[in-house]
């Protein structure tokens, strides 16, 4: 009697059968914000207002066409603002194109900035020459020359070694690139300022060069 119930609980068992699983389209990007449309803003300093005006195509076409994000001017507030369409395909392209603008802001070219659109693990930092050792007067003048060397000759040196870009405005420095890039170009550029020949700082950049590539 036993085993008959026991049989009776496992072919009962056997034949429930699961609901199949349920197939979810994709939310879209003004989907995952409740159907609200998501702003960014990005001021303009005075000193980019005219670089702005002449690369204003440059920098529209990729962010409206590729990214599917509206851009448009605030001459008032003097703003780049950006939203979220209907169509936008992914919410971190919002970002994205901020991030984008927000480097040509800081001084980079138009196809150095652009890859930040294309690819996800290139960031941009920013450090003062203050941070690494408090310089005035010609003591800063003369450490600024040697982070740019004779005709940008050390900027380009350890841009091309550690694949990244590199912007020196003033006394603020922007590096653009990955992670472990930023960190040796970072690196080096305090190495500079701190005193060291561009001769020691060339032999150290080659050895480490080395081993990234590997």
């Amino acid at each position: 009697m036993a085993e008959s119930t026991q049989m009776e609980v496992e072919t009962a068992a056997q034949t429930v059968t699961l609901p199949a699983k349920p197939t979810f389209k994709p939310l879209k990007a003004h989907e995952m914000s409740d159907g609200k449309v998501q702003f960014r803003k990005i001021s303009v300093p005075p000193n980019r207002y005219s670089p702005l005006k002449k690369a204003w195509l440059d920098i529209y076409t990729p962010i409206y066409d590729q990214m599917k994000v509206d851009i448009r001017m605030n001459l008032k507030a003097r703003k780049v603002e950006l939203k979220t369409r209907a169509d936008t395909p992914d919410i971190s392209n919002l970002q994205k194109a901020a991030d984008f603008v927000h480097a040509f802001m800081l001084g980079f070219d138009i196809p150095d900035a652009i890859s930040l659109l294309r690819m996800d693990e290139l960031y941009v930092e920013s450090f003062e020459i203050k941070d690494v050792k408090t310089l005035k007067g010609e003591h800063l003048s003369r450490a600024i020359g040697r982070l740019s060397g004779k005709g940008g000759k050390t900027k380009f040196a350890i841009e091309n070694s550690t694949k990244t870009r590199i912007v020196i405005a003033d006394t603020r420095i922007h590096i653009l690139g990955a992670f472990s890039n930023i960190k040796v170009a970072r690196s080096s550029l305090c190495s500079l300022i701190m005193g060291s020949p561009a001769g020691k700082v060339y032999s150290k950049l080659r050895s480490v060069s080395a081993r990234l590539n590997e």
